[in-house]
């Protein structure tokens, strides 16, 4: 039940977080010459974080000249990964949703249903653990390649003593931090679901089965061994005694023997 409320919605915050995510930083460029300073630049960026796409122009400091500048790295493919994985999540979670309420009885016909999700389930764990791991790297790129420091580093005037150049802001990431914990609240939720989807398959079953078979007749053989060993106590108790004195026949022949012998006296 737990899987069917919070997969939608931890899929939603992860995909959203990091597929609708648009920031940005400013720098300064404050030049000898007053005239060629500029002491705002812009610098927007956005999903899927083709830094390398992303331009802009900064001043020289040696006259009306202009240099244009670009960021460093791409990021797309994990983040592009990362997204895709958290969208088809979202999307079986609502399908299965859908058939757990709706269509129970077909889901456990011939247990086709639970053997799927059962295998559905452990693909997305694994998914869900490698797009994480794949986009908290990512992130971590994005992160050193849009860090005004590494920026103003990228300009020419920059390198100048006589030039002052400052970061006014910087990007704020907090959605982009919330995106890469909520991916790996998703593989926690998948990887925990796993045993609780295997029970209803048949193979969890019939595991029950192989191992309580072993158990009866264990049971069975022991409780036909005991019998055995009482009655074969009983028996054997009865010829011991019985082996114990002669019999009545042979006592009374050896009291016969004397009797005869007087009488030939």
């Amino acid at each position: 039940m737990c899987m069917v409320i919070f997969a939608p919605l931890f899929a939603i915050f992860a995909f959203s977080t990091c597929g609708g995510y648009s920031g940005g930083l400013r720098l300064s460029v404050d030049c000898a010459n007053k005239t060629e300073s500029d002491l705002s630049i812009d610098v927007a960026f956005a999903y899927p974080f083709r830094l390398h796409q992303v331009t802009f122009e900064v001043p020289t400091c040696e006259g009306k000249e202009r240099q244009k500048v670009s960021l460093i790295g791409d990021s797309s493919s994990s983040a592009e990964f990362f997204v895709t994985v958290a969208v088809f999540a979202f999307l079986y979670s609502l399908a299965a949703t859908v058939v757990y309420i709706f269509f129970q009885n077909k889901y456990r016909e011939n247990n086709r249903g639970p053997l799927i999700d059962f295998i559905v389930t452990v693909v997305f764990s694994f998914l869900w653990l490698v797009g994480s791991s794949a986009w908290a790297k990512g992130l971590s790129d994005v992160k050193v390649a849009t860090d005004p420091k590494e920026v103003l580093l990228l300009m020419s005037a920059c390198k100048q003593p006589s030039n002052k150049c400052t970061a006014v802001h910087s990007p704020v990431m907090s959605s982009l931090n919330t995106s890469v914990v909520f991916g790996f609240l998703n593989f926690i939720l998948w990887a925990g679901n796993i045993w609780f989807v295997f029970k209803e398959t048949g193979w969890h079953s019939s595991s029950q089965r192989y191992l309580s078979d072993p158990m009866e007749k264990h049971s069975s053989s022991y409780n036909q061994g005991g019998y055995n060993q009482d009655s074969y106590g009983s028996s054997s108790g009865y010829n011991q005694q019985a082996s114990l004195g002669p019999s009545s026949d042979e006592f009374g022949q050896q009291s016969a023997a004397p009797a005869s012998f007087t009488n030939q006296m």
